[in-house]
């Protein structure tokens, strides 16, 4: 694994970290930007899903994200799982896709609008998968340096042998990506499991100080983790939003 590299010198909020994406207007942003970031089965989705009704009960208007969900993108990620036949740069290939896709049509839209919008993994998540199947860190950094800097990052921080307990008491069975099989870093489904989320969670520990995450001890109870979410973004001062709570979108170009 590569060694620590440098803490960056953060731009502002909602400017690119590098280089935005070609054409893309990102004046205008009055929303705020908030990722919650963390290894696989560690919570996210249910944090984020709480925040989200908790937010819009308090009057803010919201929009959730998160990795494949895009219009261009999710569907053929899905396709391409189910084959289990992806290399690890196309792989990785395939989510920034996911990414600038969702960047371009629905963050920086709901962003403009004044959304508070909440992200299940960012960049982050790509470029930890990444280094962890061995690519290039300074390479995975450049592609995805068209993300906007968020607000705050809430890394769920976790020990393997949690993220193994979340799994066999809630799921019963492990996950063919998420325990690396692709690369085989075990002989078996639980060991590649422990094997690739080390290298993930270490991949990710390492970015915590270059990308200023805040810490959330995730061996907390849900509801802890919850409520410390909560006070930690009530400090941000969200702005609400007057009208309707549909996030905008861009229009897609038809060809023809």
């Amino acid at each position: 694994m590569p060694s620590v590299r440098a803490p960056l010198s953060l731009p502002s909020p909602l400017t690119p970290y590098a280089e935005s994406l070609p054409g893309i207007d990102i004046a205008n942003l009055s929303g705020k930007l908030i990722v919650i970031e963390g290894p696989d089965a560690v919570g996210r989705s249910t944090q984020v899903s709480q925040l989200r009704l908790w937010l819009e009960q308090e009057g803010h208007a919201v929009l959730d994200t998160g990795m494949a969900r895009s219009a261009l993108a999710g569907k053929g990620i899905a396709r391409a799982k189910e084959g289990n036949t992806l290399g690890p740069v196309t792989m990785t290939l395939y989510y920034v896709t996911d990414f600038a896709d969702r960047l371009e049509n629905e963050i920086i839209p709901a962003l403009r609008a004044g959304f508070v919008v909440l992200t299940d993994r960012y960049t982050y998540s790509i470029m930890a998968r990444a280094i962890a199947r061995g690519e290039d860190p300074q390479w995975i950094e450049r592609v995805c340096g068209f993300g906007l800097v968020p607000h705050a990052v809430y890394y769920l921080r976790a020990k393997v042998k949690d993220l193994v307990s979340r799994v066999v008491i809630g799921r019963g069975a492990f996950d063919y990506w998420e325990s690396g099989m692709d690369c085989h870093f075990g002989g078996d489904m639980y060991e590649s499991f422990v094997n690739y989320q080390t290298r993930l969670i270490r991949a990710l520990d390492r970015m915590a100080s270059r990308y200023g995450f805040i810490d959330i001890d995730a061996s907390k109870p849900p509801e802890a983790i919850f409520h410390e979410l909560q006070r930690r973004i009530m400090s941000m001062q969200l702005k609400k939003v007057n009208g309707t709570a549909r996030p905008p979108r861009v229009a897609r170009k038809v060809s023809g």
